[in-house]
This record gives C-alpha cells, sequence and structure tokens, in this order.
C-alpha cells in the first residue's frame, strides 16, 4: 500500500500495474491516459482509461471550466501514464496542485501492456 504526500511538491509516487488494477477495483481510481490523440490511434489505451491529452488535463479536471469531466471528483484515485511516464508525471504534479489526492503516476503504456494490463481502442469508453 503506497500512501501518497498531500504536498503538491512532493514526487508523483509511481505505481506498478498490479497496484494500479487494484486501486481501480477497490477504490474506483480513475485512470487517465495523457498521451496524444495520434499515440492512442496506434497503440489503443488501457482498458477503462479516459484520454485526456496532458494539456488538456487541467481544463477537464477544473470543476469551474465548461470542459470538466465529472470524473474527477475530490478524493478519488488518480492514476495517470503516458508513453515513458515523464508526462504522466508532470500532469500528476499539476493535479496535485489542484487539490486533488491521491495521484499515482503508472509510467509507461508499454510497461502497463507488458505486466498484462488489458488494452482498448483508443476511443473506447472516452
Amino acid at each position: 500500500m503506497i500512501f501518497p504526500s498531500r504536498d503538491p511538491a512532493a514526487p508523483v509516487p509511481a505505481i506498478d500495474a498490479i497496484e494500479s488494477r487494484r486501486l481501480v477495483a477497490e477504490q474506483d481510481a480513475l485512470l487517465i491516459d495523457v498521451r496524444e490523440p495520434g499515440e492512442l490511434a496506434v497503440s489503443g489505451k488501457l482498458a477503462g482509461a479516459l484520454a485526456i491529452p496532458v494539456g488538456q488535463i487541467q481544463m477537464h479536471a477544473d470543476p469551474d471550466h465548461p470542459a470538466h469531466d465529472p470524473a474527477f471528483r475530490p478524493g478519488r484515485p488518480l492514476i495517470l501514464y503516458c508513453r515513458s511516464g515523464q508526462r504522466s508525471g508532470m500532469a500528476g504534479q499539476a493535479l496535485k496542485r489542484m487539490g486533488y489526492h491521491p495521484v499515482f503516476n503508472l509510467g509507461s503504456f508499454e510497461a502497463a501492456v507488458a505486466a498484462g494490463a488489458p488494452i482498448e481502442p483508443a476511443w473506447a469508453g472516452s
């Protein structure tokens, strides 16, 4: 079990695919793919993930923005991933600054798939 810091300046803790699946199943964690549409079109996304490019994450998370996605709720665990883990880490920091907690970095899409995470077409469920 990982207990992330509420400090918005603290690093976004990394988790693996097994912990990610547990958080989704047991705590209704929101899985978020922050890769760009072209990347998603080639590879698909992790099953059940919301596809939001990193440059749009703050709009979708801001309850006062017209593009707000109600899937972002206070206290709901957020798990982000991208191609390498860098963009998901940056997006996680932005979400922490917005007051979201807990936030986790799953890292790379490829590592999650290699660990057995199922995939689906790019825009399924988004």
